[in-house]
């Protein structure tokens, strides 16, 4: 499964709605659309077989999203962050943790000097020093350039994607930090001077009608996009070819990468919540919660009163809270006690379900049926550790009962007792 953002900055109900979508919108197209094909001569064109010349065309289009992914990475920091510190709109250590170390990525993708291949015809080929870090790090574009003969085919791409791909290891502590960056850069849109200049960026034309955040997510919308290239360019390769077996290693060695991108962003958010909760009284604190390391999900529902909660479904533990605000920064006050999921019991309540009472039909406004609504509780509760919940529709529904049934199951039958008496709540 390709790696995925789960966080954007918003309050999704649960965090795999997320997964699959892009917090930013798709870039303009700001290249020309000639075809790899359009730009050879009749004799090369009439040698190769339509499968050849669809195989070339994905390599090209794999190779101009990387160039496209570095001008993106320098203008970021070209025409955003530099400006904004020269001009003490934030302070570096704001910046540094907004942006990360954009630098040192850029080398993975272009390398010192990257020389313009023939194959690759109409883009800007530039010069950038790489750190001592990542100086034996050989890059993508020149070694498509070297791999590109005379004619600008490629014969093989294969082996240097087996040896690059493992590279991308390095996006770990970017993709990590995004959540805690999404939150600082939103906290300072507060500031006018901050919100004046970004709006004046976005009306530029350089930004091509894209937000700030649009490009420090690029990077995280072009690792997703590395297995679709490189199985299109499997689809279109003979099975005869070398490259097939080179890239089905490829292919794999990129779905790793991309697992333990997504393992350590999920424990790099999971601690980012765990740190704004807050606790009324010390009986609510839970070992298990400090030492969960997967959310598996999250996001905002109405109790039986109407009120809204913002719940969260830690591997081993379910924690309700009340989102406040501490100094202009959000935080969650833990309500009531947190549910163990060993010890947790499931629910799923029918739409204007009678065994509710009538007392609840009126608690989510003037609808005569409730819906979409779900109770949790402790196997062996007391009155108050008994909680109906309502999503905002059948999907998160959906989602948050899936969620509670897979991190539960194994604790407790598979279907809960209809007949248990409800608890006050």
């Amino acid at each position: 499964q390709s790696f995925s953002l789960r966080g954007d900055g918003r309050s999704p109900g649960c965090s795999q709605i997320s997964r699959g979508r892009s917090a930013a919108p798709a870039a303009p197209k700001r290249r020309s659309s000639v075809l790899w094909s359009e730009t050879l001569d009749v004799t090369t064109k009439e040698s190769l077989s339509s499968k050849e010349i669809k195989r070339q065309e994905a390599i090209y289009e794999m190779s101009r999203g990387e160039q496209d992914l570095i001008e993106d990475l320098k203008l970021a920091r070209k025409a955003y962050h530099d400006p904004m510190l020269k001009l003490a709109i934030m302070s570096e250590e704001e910046l540094t943790h907004i942006f990360g170390d954009l630098d040192s990525y850029i080398p993975l993708h272009e390398g010192e000097s990257s020389p313009l291949p023939s194959a690759f015809p109409g883009t800007c080929w530039g010069v950038v020093a790489i750190p001592a870090a990542c100086a034996s790090i050989p890059d993508l574009l020149a070694s498509l350039g070297e791999a590109t003969k005379p004619d600008g085919t490629v014969e093989q791409i294969g082996p240097i994607l087996v040896k690059w791909l493992p590279r991308l290891h390095a996006y770990k502590g970017y993709c990590s930090n995004q959540l805690a960056a999404k939150a600082l850069l939103d906290q300072k849109k507060q500031d006018r001077r901050v919100q004046d200049f970004l709006q004046r960026c976005l009306e530029s034309p350089f930004s091509r009608k894209l937000d700030l955040w649009s490009f420090l997510d690029i990077p995280r919308s072009r690792l997703v996009k590395y297995p679709l290239l490189l199985k299109e360019i499997l689809r279109h390769t003979p099975k005869e070819h070398p490259d097939v077996r080179v890239l089905e290693e490829a292919i794999s060695i990129i779905q790793g990468v991309l697992s333990d991108i997504n393992l350590k962003k999920g424990e790099s958010e999971c601690q980012y919540y765990i740190d704004k909760l807050e606790y009324l009284d010390e009986k609510q604190k839970d070992p298990r919660i400090e030492g969960s390391k997967a959310l598996l999900c999250h996001g905002e529902l109405k109790s039986k009163n109407g009120h809204k909660l913002y719940v969260f479904l830690f591997q081993d533990i379910l924690v309700l809270t009340r989102p406040v605000t501490r100094n202009e920064r959000q935080a969650f006050q833990v309500y009531r006690q947190p549910i163990p999921v060993r010890e947790l019991l499931l629910e799923d309540l029918q739409d204007g379900d009678v065994k509710m009472g009538g007392s609840f039909r009126g608690a989510f406004g003037n609808s005569d049926k409730a819906k979409n609504i779900f109770r949790v509780r402790f196997r062996e509760a007391l009155p108050g550790q008994s909680h109906t919940l309502q999503a905002n529709d059948v999907f998160h529904k959906q989602q948050w009962v899936s969620s509670i049934r897979a991190a539960a199951g194994p604790f407790q039958s598979p279907e809960s007792d209809p007949d248990a008496p409800e608890l006050s709540e």
